[in-house]
C-alpha cells in the first residue's frame, strides 16, 4: 500500500511547524504536494530545454515540443482516452468548465433548453453555467442535495434537458456521484455531459468511455502535479462544435487584416504560449500515480477514510457530513464542533502541525442545504497514513476538552 512507502518522495512533508510538529498535511482536495520526479522533471526541462513550442526550428523548440505533447500523450491515455489529439491543456479544471460554457454552451443552446447541474457542485461548474444559461436563454436546473449531503434520486430530468454537468467526487464532502446514473438519465434525452472529475483522478482509475460523458476536466496540482495547469478532454465531434475562448497566436491557421481561421482541436483552444514547464510536471505526475498504481491508491484512499469515520464518530459533540457509507466518499471526511467556528477549530488544529481546509469550500448552496455557513474538511492523499488520522482524533478530543 503506498502511505509510508512513498512519503520519502515528497521533501516538504519532512518540514516541521509551530515549533518543531511535524507536518501533517490534509489538505489535498485543494492542492496536493509533488514527488521529486515532478520537481527534478521540470527543473531540468528549464535548465536543458526550455524554448516555445510549435514554431520554432532549432533543437530546443523541438525538444520542448516534444515535452508538451509528449504531456498530451500521457494525458489522454491516464484517463482512458482513444487520441490524444481530444486533449487541450487549459489553466486548470475552472478554465476547462469555462471553454465548455462559453465555447459550446452560450453558443449552441438556446431558449427553452434546460441545463442541469447539482446542488453539490463547486462554484467553478455553477456560475458558469448560469451565465451560459443566460446568454443562451436556457433554464438551469439543479438536482436537490439531501441532508446527508448526497443527491436526491427523485430529480426528474425533463424532454429538454439539454446538457448535464456534475462533479464525479463533491469537493467539499467527498461525496462519490452515481456517475452511471445520472448520465444515462440525461443521454435518454440525448443531453450533452460534462464531468467535472478534479477531485477523482487523484484517487479513481479513470476510463472517459466507460463514464459515458462528453467533456471531462481536471487539474495537475490536485493529483500531484504543478499548478497552472489541467486538462479538458472532449469526444472529438464535441470539440469541433466548441469555439475557442483564447484567440491569439499558436492557434491560428490563417490571418488576414479582417478575418481568420483556426487549427483543429486541440490546439485551437490554446492560444499563446501554453504552460510548457506545468506539461512536463503533469506528464511525470501521472506517470508517478501510474507506477503505484490506481487501484492500490484507491484502496488506500478507502482505507484512510473508513479509518477516519471510524475515529471522529467516538468524538463527542462532533458532526460528520456526508455519506455514511465510507464507500460512498473518495478522499474526505468533513465535520464540525459543537459550539465552535469552523475556522477557529482549523486554527487550533494548525498549531498541532495539522493542516485542514475550513469555510463553505466554494460550494454555499450545498451549505445552504447542510444547514451550516461552512465545515472543517481532512482531505487525504496517496501519502497519508493511518497514523495521522489518529493525530488528528487526538487533537480534536483536545479540541473538545479545551472548547466550553
Amino acid at each position: 500500500m503506498p502511505g509510508p512507502t512513498v512519503r520519502h518522495d515528497f521533501p516538504i512533508l519532512s518540514r516541521t511547524v509551530h515549533g518543531g510538529r511535524p507536518l501533517v498535511y490534509l489538505d489535498n482536495a485543494a492542492t496536493s504536494q509533488k514527488p521529486l520526479p515532478v520537481l527534478e522533471a521540470m527543473a531540468s526541462y528549464y535548465e536543458r530545454s526550455n524554448a516555445n513550442v510549435h514554431r520554432g526550428i532549432h533543437l530546443l523548440a523541438e525538444e520542448a515540443t516534444e515535452e508538451l505533447e509528449s504531456a498530451r500523450a500521457v494525458a489522454a491515455l491516464f484517463i482512458g482516452a482513444h487520441s490524444e489529439h481530444g486533449i487541450a491543456f487549459t489553466k486548470g479544471t475552472t478554465e476547462a468548465i469555462n471553454l465548455v460554457a462559453e465555447g459550446w454552451a452560450a453558443r449552441r443552446l438556446k431558449a427553452g433548453d434546460e441545463i442541469v447541474v447539482t446542488a453539490l457542485e463547486h462554484h467553478a461548474n455553477l456560475i458558469p453555467w448560469q451565465r451560459a444559461a443566460a446568454r443562451s436563454g436556457a433554464t438551469l436546473r439543479a438536482v436537490p442535495a439531501t441532508p446527508s449531503g448526497e443527491l436526491d434520486l427523485d430529480f426528474v430530468f425533463g424532454p429538454r434537458t439539454r446538457l448535464l454537468a456534475f462533479s464525479h467526487v463533491s469537493n467539499a464532502l467527498g461525496t462519490l456521484l452515481p456517475v452511471a446514473r445520472l448520465v444515462s438519465a440525461a443521454k435518454e434525452h440525448g443531453a450533452v455531459v460534462v464531468l467535472d472529475a478534479a477531485q477523482s483522478v487523484p484517487h479513481l482509475k479513470i476510463d472517459v468511455h466507460a463514464l459515458g460523458c462528453d467533456f471531462l476536466a481536471f487539474s495537475a496540482h490536485k493529483a500531484l502535479g504543478p499548478t497552472g495547469i489541467g486538462v479538458l478532454w472532449g469526444k472529438a465531434e464535441r470539440l469541433a462544435e466548441t469555439e475557442p475562448l483564447v484567440l491569439g497566436g499558436g492557434m491560428v491557421r490563417e490571418v488576414t487584416l479582417r478575418s481568420a481561421t483556426f487549427l483543429d482541436p486541440p490546439r485551437r483552444f490554446e492560444g499563446g504560449t501554453p504552460p510548457i514547464a506545468e506539461a512536463v510536471g503533469l506528464r511525470v505526475a501521472l506517470e508517478y500515480l501510474t507506477r503505484i498504481g490506481m487501484d492500490r491508491i484507491f484502496a488506500h484512499d478507502r482505507a484512510l477514510v473508513r479509518a477516519a469515520l471510524d475515529r471522529l464518530r467516538q468524538i463527542p459533540d462532533l458532526t460528520i457530513y456526508g455519506p455514511s457509507d465510507p464507500g460512498d466518499r473518495v478522499g474526505i471526511v468533513s465535520f464540525n464542533l459543537r459550539g465552535v467556528h469552523p475556522h477557529d477549530l482549523a486554527a487550533f488544529l494548525d498549531q498541532r502541525g495539522i493542516a485542514v481546509r475550513a469555510g463553505n469550500h466554494c460550494a454555499q448552496p450545498l451549505m445552504t442545504a447542510l444547514g451550516t455557513p461552512g465545515v472543517v474538511r481532512a482531505s487525504f492523499a496517496l501519502y497519508n497514513t493511518l497514523d495521522e488520522v489518529d493525530v488528528l482524533a487526538r487533537a480534536l478530543d483536545e479540541a473538545r476538552e479545551l472548547c466550553p
